[in-house]
Order: C-alpha cells, then structure tokens, then sequence
C-alpha cells in the first residue's frame, strides 16, 4: 500500500475536475435539502434536479477557468485553498444571475429562497474541497514519513517567508530526499509555535531532535548575513554532528523554483566570512569608470576577481594579461557570457618577457594597471630562487617601468603578508618587488605627506605622474593552490587531512573582500604606499581542518584522521603583515591603513637589476639567495637549506650581521 502511494503517479487533471463537480453538486444538494428542511415531496415539486444541474454547470465553468484542477493535490498550499474559496464565491455569485436569467423565467419556477441555499452551500463546498485536499495530502506525508527510510530529516533554520518558501519547496519536488521535521530559530516568541503543522524549536533542542529523532541536517538560505546567532546554531550543529546544508537566495533559483542540485554543504569560507565590507562604489566608479585597465595574472584567483569587479564599474576597455593558455581561456569565455556589450581583451604572455610587455602597453595603452601575477607557493619557490626573482621581482620591474614609459596613472601591485620578516624565497621576492616599487616613487613624496593627502580627501598629488601603490595581505578563502581545496579534497577522498603543525596559524579573507579592498587602495593611493588590510584574527589551520570535516557531518579523528607532517622549507608558524619596524597610520576605510614602511631610496635599484641579472646568468642558487639575503637584512631562512647563509652576511656597505 506505501509503495503504490508513494509510487502513484499524478491523477488525470479531469477526473480532479470531476470530483471537484461531483463535491459541488453533493454540497448543493445537501444544502438545498437543508433549506427545505428535508421535506422531500416540496423539494421534488420544487424542480430540485433543474438548479442542482445548473449549479454544477456554472460551478464547473467557474472551477475550470479558475484553475482550480490543475494543482497537484498532495501538494497543496495555502494559495489553492484560497483559490478554492475565490472559486465557490464566484459561483455563488454568478448562479444567481444564471438562474434569473435562464432558469426561472423559463420554467416560471419561483419556489427556491436561493440566498439561503447558496449560503448554506459556501461554507459545505468549501470545507468539503479543501479536507479533501488536505486529508490526500496528510495522507501522502504520513505515508511517506512511515516509510522514510532512505529519507534525511532536516531543520529549516528561520521562520520568515524564505524559510518558509523553501520548506514548501522541498516539500513539492517530486524527487526529494528529506522529510521536513521543523524549524530552528532564536527568537523566545517563536520558540514551541507551529508553522503549517511543523514546529519551531530552539538552539537546546538541537541534541534531542539529533539523538531521539534522528535529524541529520540543518538547511539555510544563503542570502541571511552573519550573525551572532546565525554562528552559534551553525557551531553547535557541528559539534553535534549535524551537517549544515546552504540554498541561494530565492532571486537565483532556476525559473523562480528551487533545483535540489542547488542545495550544497555549507562550505568553510561561509563558515568563516565576516561582516560584509563596506566600500565607496562612487569613488572607485569615477577612478575606473571609462579607462583602460590591465589586470596582470588576469587568469588567478585574485587576478580573475579584479577583472570581474572592474567589469561592474564600465570600464573603456580590460585587458587580460596571463601565461596560462587554459585558465585565460575559461575567464574569457565566462566574462563574454556575464559581460556582453563589455570589451575585452586577451593577451597571453609571460611578465618576464620585457618585449612582449612592450608591445601590450603600445596596443591597448592602459591607464590603469592592477599586477597581481606572481608565483607563489613557498616550497616551489625555495627549490628554484631562480624563478622567484625572474617573475616576481623581474616581471614586477618590467610592469613598472612600462607604466612610466606609457604614462599610465595608477600602478596597483597585489603583494602578501609573507613579504613581512620572510623566512622563505618566495616571500623575499615579493619584498625586494615591494621595494623596487616604493623605490620609483622615493623622494616625491614623504610618508607624512602621503597621509595628508589620502585623509584630505581629494585623493591625487600633482607631482606624482604614475603613483605606484602596494596592497599587502594574507591568505585567500579557497584561492588556487590553497589549503582549503587540498583539505576538500583528502576529506572527499577519506582522509587523512595533513597538517604541517598544530601551532601554525594564518589571516584568512575572501577573495571578493580582498578585491573590494584592493579597489578600494587604489581609490585613496597617491604613490608610494604600502596599503595593509584588517584581516581580522588569525585561524589555526588545524581548527580549520576540523571545521571542514564536520561540515562534511563526519567526525575529527574519529571518521577523518587529521596527522602532522611538520613545517615545510621556508615556512613558519605566524605570518605578520607589519615587521617591528613599521607602524601604521589609518585612513578613511577602517580596514585599511597605511603601513610606516622603512624607506628604500631610488639606489636600491641598482642592487636589484644586480640580482636579476645574476639570476639570468648564475646558476649557483646559495650566491643569489645570499643577494637576497643583503638586499632584505630581516630575511632569515627557516627549515631550509639555506639557513646556513644565516650564521653571517656581509651587506653592501660591509657590514657584518650576526644571524641568531
């Protein structure tokens, strides 16, 4: 009996529309005996068959352009009961006129007081309609709840309109998988109310509905913002071992209707996102919009987001510049379809190549440049320095020294947090582009000026041709190459999930609200800035496997084993975005302020096309990491192979260090 329940399939609309008539005529009837307080020969007399018949013609008529077939019963909601109601009003309203009009002056019958039937009637036919409705579908949930035994219970977390769209939703696709047991929410008044038959419980419920009923899921819109109360429920689920599942917002459902497809796990970067930041739209519209921008790195995970945000501000034109044939490839095609009427242009080549670089700012003539390409995996780099200085530091000069040739206005380099008291090639190589970046802008400007001009308010300095800025922050939610797809990946796979240390911390930041921050540097920049990011507290990387594995509703070293595999070449334990020497000053964007860098005057240049130009012709790897090591005297090594150049360097201007 379940399974041919559970199994049948929709009932003919017309037999729907026939018991619907054959209800009609039942309460009418029923009513009209009523009015003649049963007194069967008057009724008979009275031509009962004749406004029986009428009635269910014009009920009919009504009950089909209504609609009122159409709807799947076991589905119902309340906007077909309402229909319902609307449907028998028209009728009682209409059947009068039919019958003035065609019944009664036709077979001269006078006998029927009509009102009091058809008043009789609204309330039978309405309430006999909508049990039926209501009774098939209790029947088919109960059913189905009975027999639920590939099923998943779940929670709705909320009690508004979206909430409640959604459990309606759920409850209507034919291919469901979960069974509905009610409501989470945090409201006190809300608390033990029933919202159409399912109850709103509290955060303390959430034990006894995982271990007396079984809930295995918690199911959100993603469109709420973090909150306080939000973050509890979430954190609570998982150490109960619920598994949180996320919908988008009900404007990106598929044709207005949910697609079960779109219900995903919760993922760690929701888990960990903070207060939406706040940016000045109009300010970086009116820096951006109508110019040409070149977006170096343009196929990354910073570099592709640049693009996407720049692409919301009507640029002239946006140059893509990137090596990587395939990931340029994929942006291109996903930009072209977002950005239709948008202009576009690709260009593939390395940074490295001065030439090729040459010939990009000659085609396009870029105002704007946004340098995010770079290399950036600290064990890669430690095994070839080479690299390192070729395309961070190298391809960072050609960049530069192509927007003085070609005049353009603002030169945004995208640095990192590892460029603070480096321990590793990769981060000394963003230190020394750091360098030669804040060295083209030295002497035109002093630190206190630069922070006079930014708060001032009018945001450029007419002795400034290009203004060169640099952007400094952390790690990126979910970037290529990062921790958290590599986590993903050992959890999906069944572990174990590898950490270097259980001490070793890291900032964390969106990809978009890095970006927005980016934009919003190069609004306020005035040349020779290092921009440093808010990126709130540091995560221990080892909370966030854990985080990771219960959102997967598995358990920490129970389902998923989590082992240590020690610090990698050149990594540390805590990285820093300001070194002890460097202070920083606010602006007018409290999540960015203005580091009080150490000057580099426009001398440490020559040190620098010095180590290039060794890169290019040396192949010996210690002589090039010891350059470094002179050119960045806070860079010391750590669990790697050149720790040995730490015991003592001499500087260029002979002086000896010791290296403790």
């Amino acid at each position: 009996m379940e399974k041919l329940l559970l199994n049948f399939k929709a009932v003919p609309r017309w037999i729907i529309l026939l018991i619907d008539l054959g209800i009609n005529g039942f309460s009418f009837a029923l009513s009209y005996f009523i009015a003649k307080h049963f007194e069967f020969p008057e009724i008979l007399r009275g031509h009962f068959f004749i406004y029986t018949g009428s009635y269910c013609l014009v009920a009919g008529m009504v009950f089909y352009l209504m609609r009122v077939h159409t709807c799947l019963i076991r589905y119902s909601n309340i906007h077909d009961m309402l229909r319902i109601f609307l449907s028998v009003f028209i009728t009682s309203v209409v059947y009068p006129v039919v019958i003035q009009l065609a019944v009664t002056d036709y077979f001269n019958i006078y006998t029927l007081n009509i009102g009091a039937v058809l008043f009789i009637n609204f309330f039978i036919a309405s309430t006999l309609l909508i049990m039926l409705r209501m009774g098939v579908k209790e029947t088919y949930n109960y059913v189905k709840h009975i027999s639920a035994t590939d099923f998943e219970r779940i929670l709705i977390y909320g009690s508004g309109n979206n909430a409640l769209l959604l459990k309606q939703t759920i409850e209507s696709s034919d291919i469901n998988k979960f069974i509905i047991a009610g409501f989470i929410a945090t409201g006190a008044s809300k608390v033990n109310t029933y919202i159409q038959q399912k109850k709103v419980y509290g955060i303390k419920d959430l034990a006894v509905l995982k271990n007396k009923k079984n809930v295995g899921n918690l199911i959100l819109v993603n469109e709420q913002p973090p909150s306080i109360d939000k973050k509890i429920i979430i954190e609570k689920c998982l150490q109960l071992g619920i598994k949180v599942l996320t919908v988008p917002s009900p404007d990106q459902w598929i044709y207005g209707k949910l697609n079960l497809k779109q219900i995903q796990e919760l993922k760690i970067e929701d888990l960990l996102q903070r207060a939406p930041i706040v940016i000045n739209n109009h300010k970086i519209g009116n820096e951006i919009s109508g110019k040409r921008v070149l977006v170096t790195g343009a196929a990354g995970s910073i570099g592709s987001e640049v693009v996407r945000q720049v692409l919301s501000y009507n640029p002239e034109m946006i140059i893509l510049c990137d090596q990587a044939e395939t990931l340029l490839y994929d942006i291109q095609l996903e930009l072209e379809e977002k950005y239709p009427h948008a202009t576009l242009k690709v260009f593939i080549a390395s940074i490295r190549d001065y030439n090729r670089m040459q010939m990009l700012f000659q085609e396009y003539s870029p105002e704007i440049v946004f340098h995010a390409a770079a290399y950036k995996h600290v064990p890669m780099m430690e095994n070839h320095p080479a690299e390192a200085v070729l395309t961070n530091i190298m391809g960072t000069k050609n960049i530069a020294d192509l927007s003085i040739l070609f005049k353009v206005s603002k030169f945004v380099m995208v640095s990192t947090d590892k460029a603070v008291n480096p321990t590793n090639i990769m981060g000394t190589s963003k230190r020394i582009a750091e360098m030669y970046v804040q060295s083209l802008s030295a002497g035109e400007n002093t630190l206190n000026e630069i922070y006079g001009i930014i708060n001032s308010g009018n945001g450029h300095n007419e002795n400034l041709k290009t203004k060169f800025i640099t952007t400094r922050f952390g790690n990126v939610l979910n970037s290529n190459g990062s921790v958290i797809p590599r986590f993903r990946e050992q959890i999906q796979n069944g572990g174990p999930v590898t950490v270097t240390d259980p001490e070793i911390t890291r900032f964390f930041m969106t990809i978009p609200e890095s970006v927005q921050l980016v934009l919003e540097a190069c609004t306020m920049g005035i040349g020779g800035e290092i921009f440093v990011f808010d990126m709130g507290k540091p995560i221990k990387i080892v909370d966030l496997a854990k985080k990771m594995i219960q959102l997967a509703g598995l358990t920490p070293d129970v389902d998923i084993k989590i082992i240590y595999t020690g610090l990698r070449p050149g990594e540390k334990l805590y990285e820093e975005l300001l070194n002890k020497d460097e202070k920083t000053l606010p602006t007018h964007h409290e999540k960015i302020k203005i580091a009080k860098i150490i000057p580099c005057s426009r001398r440490v240049r020559w040190n620098i096309e010095q180590l290039i130009k060794m890169s290019i012709d040396d192949d010996d790897n210690d002589k090039l990491v010891k350059k470094m090591k002179e050119l960045v005297p806070e860079f010391k090594s750590r669990n790697s192979q050149y720790e040995k150049l730490d015991v003592i360097i001499t500087t260029p201007s002979s002086k000896i260090i010791s290296r403790q």
